[in-house]
C-alpha cells in the first residue's frame, strides 16, 4: 500500500512521445524563418534529415545534427529574441500531440500523479509547451547566458540532462514526499532505456527498433499510435 503522504510520479519524454515532432527542430526552423539564424544553418542537418526521411539513416543522427547546428548559431542571440520565437512555435504547435499520451497525461493528473517532463529541447520552449498539460516539473537543456543576456553556446549541466536515470534518482533523492511505487515512464527511443529502467511501470510508445527489441526482452508494455488507431503490443 502506498503511504498516504507520498505522491506517485510519472516521467514523460516529450519530443516524439507527446509532441508529434521535435520542439528543437521546430524552434531551429522558426529561427531561420525569423532570420535570427542564417538560411545556411539548415545545411547543418540537411543530409542527416534526408537520410532519415529516406529510411537510410537514423533519427538520432538527424537530431544530433540539429543540436549541433543550434549550439553553433545560438551564440550571441539575445534571450528575449529566443523566447519570443519559442512562444510563437508553441502557439502554432501546442496541439499537435499524440492522442494516447495526451490522454494518459490527463488521466494521471486526475489520479494525483506528479508529472515530470524530460527532453533534450531547450527548457525555454519546453516550459511554454508543458504548462498547458499540467506538468509539475520540466527538465530540458539550459543554455548559458553571457553579457547582455546573450547565449554563449554552452549547455549548463549537460551531463545531467543527457542521463535521464540520473534525473529520476535526483527527483526521488530531493523530494521525500514522492514515491517510486507505481512510478511510470514513457519513452520512444533507446535513449530512454535508462529512464524506463528506473521506474516500476515503463511504457514504450512508438518505439524505434532498438527500444522495441529491448522492450520485448524485458516484457515492457509497447503502445503504437498510427493515424486514429492505438495498438497495444
Amino acid at each position: 500500500m502506498i503511504e498516504k503522504t507520498k505522491q506517485r510520479v510519472a516521467f514523460f519524454d516529450i519530443d516524439g512521445t507527446i509532441f508529434r515532432s521535435s520542439l528543437l527542430i521546430e524552434l531551429v526552423e522558426a529561427l531561420v524563418r525569423a532570420e535570427v539564424f542564417p538560411v545556411a544553418a539548415a545545411e547543418g542537418y540537411k543530409s542527416e534529415y534526408e537520410a532519415w526521411w529516406n529510411r537510410e539513416g537514423t533519427y538520432e543522427a538527424y537530431i544530433e545534427a540539429v543540436i549541433k547546428t543550434y549550439l553553433h548559431h545560438i551564440k550571441g542571440v539575445h534571450y528575449g529574441v529566443l523566447a519570443d520565437v519559442g512562444r510563437g512555435v508553441v502557439a502554432v504547435q501546442r496541439r499537435r500531440v499524440y492522442r494516447y499520451t495526451r490522454d494518459l497525461v490527463q488521466k494521471l493528473k486526475r489520479e494525483g500523479y506528479y508529472l515530470i517532463a524530460i527532453s533534450q529541447s531547450p527548457k525555454t520552449v519546453l516550459d511554454d509547451f508543458c504548462v498547458q498539460y499540467g506538468f509539475d516539473k520540466v527538465y530540458g537543456r539550459v543554455y548559458e547566458l553571457g553579457p547582455q543576456d546573450c547565449f554563449t553556446g554552452v549547455v549548463v549541466d549537460e551531463h545531467l540532462i543527457r542521463n535521464k536515470a540520473a534525473i529520476v534518482n535526483r527527483v526521488f533523492d530531493r523530494n521525500s514526499e514522492l514515491t517510486r511505487q507505481e512510478s511510470i515512464a514513457v519513452g520512444d527511443t533507446d535513449g530512454d532505456i535508462p529512464l524506463l529502467e528506473s521506474v516500476e511501470n515503463p511504457i514504450c510508445f512508438n518505439p524505434n527498433q532498438t527500444l522495441y527489441q529491448h522492450a520485448k526482452l524485458r516484457h515492457w508494455e509497447v503502445v503504437v499510435e498510427r493515424k486514429d488507431v492505438i495498438y497495444f503490443l
